[in-house]
């Protein structure tokens, strides 16, 4: 796959909450077909795909894997019978969508909250999902009493509907203002010199990003079950819900 697509759920945080989009075939592979745009989110960063529909002239197409980071491939029934040059219009689930703007977010906060509040403590790893997700930060212990902090200061900023925003960066600016460690630019490539930020308040949370988010911490909901393991070397696996629900 050679095209490159836009993607536009990137461009804004009402574009996270647009659900449809129309496009022209770019490209197609047997079953993956590229679009010239979409708001379809590709599988990356620990966030999964979106899935939904297309509509064309071969009728309704179901959406069920989404993958690429410059030609993004959209994987349709075998029979989709699509070609280049067609218009289309598409369609995302947006019940799966939204749930995982929830996590993500859920997902920054409770990152920036570990590191300012256990002495530094990073997240090295992360896996969103719609129902439960989970971050691995490292060096951590989370004891009760830490997990009780981080749970207070985590309904707390809910309570208080914090607000984020979004802008692009050049990578030694974002290191400038909050290092690269509190960023986690250090895990980027160094060619990767501009990048989308993410930001919650002030810097409760400053991180580049791809995903997609909501527009403010209120939509988030209080933090549900949470659970932790070891998983070696003065990491630990915090998983966790929200809206009070169970693992």
């Amino acid at each position: 796959m050679t095209g490159i697509t836009h993607r536009m759920y990137l461009d804004s945080f009402d574009d996270a909450y647009a659900t449809t989009f129309a496009a022209k075939v770019m490209e197609v592979d047997g079953v993956n077909v590229v679009l010239d745009q979409t708001r379809f989110y590709p599988t990356g960063g620990g966030q999964p795909c979106d899935i939904g529909h297309l509509e064309g002239p071969t009728g309704t197409l179901h959406v069920s894997d989404v993958r690429g980071r410059d030609a993004v491939m959209h994987t349709l029934p075998e029979d989709h019978n699509l070609e280049v040059g067609q218009e289309i219009s598409g369609t995302i689930d947006w019940d799966r969508r939204y749930a995982h703007m929830r996590m993500h977010t859920a997902q920054h906060l409770l990152s920036g909250l570990a590191y300012d509040l256990f002495d530094g403590a990073r997240t090295v790893g992360n896996q969103i999902g719609a129902h439960k997700s989970r971050l691995d930060l490292r060096p951590a212990t989370l004891t009760e009493e830490e997990l009780n902090l981080i749970r207070q200061a985590f309904d707390a900023a809910v309570a208080e509907d914090v607000p984020l925003s979004m802008s692009v960066a050049n990578r030694q600016t974002l290191i400038d203002e909050v290092g690269a460690e509190r960023s986690n630019v250090d895990m980027i490539p160094a060619t990767v010199q501009d990048m989308r930020i993410i930001r919650i308040g002030d810097r409760i949370d400053v991180c580049p990003c791809a995903g997609t988010h909501v527009r403010s911490l209120g939509e988030i909901g209080p933090l549900g079950e949470v659970h932790v393991k070891s998983k070696g070397k003065g990491t630990k696996r915090f998983a966790y819900t929200l809206d009070g629900n169970s693992l």
